[in-house]
């Protein structure tokens, strides 16, 4: 089973740098979009054999989330259940027979840090979120969580300690994820690999030198581990200043 998570960081953009080929490219069973920034009735994506589900923001071109299944889910819920969380379309949960997958889209701490006790009040009702939900069956949560979580992580980890995305709080945040029963797949597979970054600036000719962060994940629970195959980050594919990242599972 192949799942993909990609922030996209526009559609409409992106559909204008080859998605649709590379969505048929990647031919994921569950594809995943973060930052689609769209209203309901803006695009019309032609996705034969896939299901659409979409979460936007209430504040237009802005946020919001997508995920196109080739399976049915059981039942499909949007947001996580705290009225300060679900304006900005930044969660949609599918519910299959043994697991639950979470495509999420983590509200970015800003210049200035500006948003960052926002930031920590997310984590801690996310955590909650997705706990409840382990409670039941085993999860899968994927997106863009806007935090590299390691030195390994980042081209630049020392002009970076403070910045929105590596400062200690989120990073904490991270570990308490890690250390709460969920494994990051990316890392499961490749605990040394340097170099490999799913983000980076349209500023500096960041992509060009490899400048870049690695923010998009899969994190699952740990007693999916057995079914882990491989994590994969699709640094080739250039329709985003994001690119897709993948997990195989068996």
């Amino acid at each position: 089973m192949k799942l993909i998570s990609w922030n996209v960081n526009g559609l409409r953009a992106c559909v204008g740098k080859n998605f649709t080929e590379d969505f048929q490219k990647l031919d994921a069973d569950i594809f995943c979009l973060q930052e689609t920034k769209l209203q309901e009735g803006q695009i019309e994506l032609d996705l034969p054999g896939y299901h659409q589900y979409w979460n936007y923001a209430e504040k237009k071109g802005y946020s919001g989330t997508a995920v196109f299944t080739k399976t049915e889910p059981l039942s499909v819920t949007y947001g996580i259940g705290v009225e300060e969380h679900d304006h900005e379309g930044r969660v949609i949960t599918l519910e299959y027979e043994d697991f639950y997958l979470v495509t999420v889209y983590t509200p970015n701490s800003q210049d200035g840090l500006a948003r960052l006790d926002y930031r920590m009040k997310w984590e801690d009702d996310f955590l909650r979120y997705i706990q409840g939900l382990d409670e039941k069956k085993p999860v899968i949560y994927c997106g863009d969580l806007n935090v590299a979580h390691k030195e390994i992580d980042l081209k630049n980890p020392k002009t970076n300690r403070k910045n929105a995305g590596f400062t200690d709080e989120e990073r904490e945040k991270m570990t308490h994820v890690l250390e709460s029963g969920f494994v990051d797949t990316f890392r499961y597979f490749y605990p040394e690999m340097e170099s490999i970054y799913s983000w980076w600036s349209y500023r500096f000719r960041a992509r060009e030198k490899n400048a870049g962060w690695r923010i998009d994940y899969f994190i699952v629970s740990e007693r999916l581990t057995k079914r882990l195959e491989d994590a994969k980050i699709h640094t080739d594919i250039l329709g985003s200043d994001h690119c897709p990242v993948e997990l195989l599972l068996k």
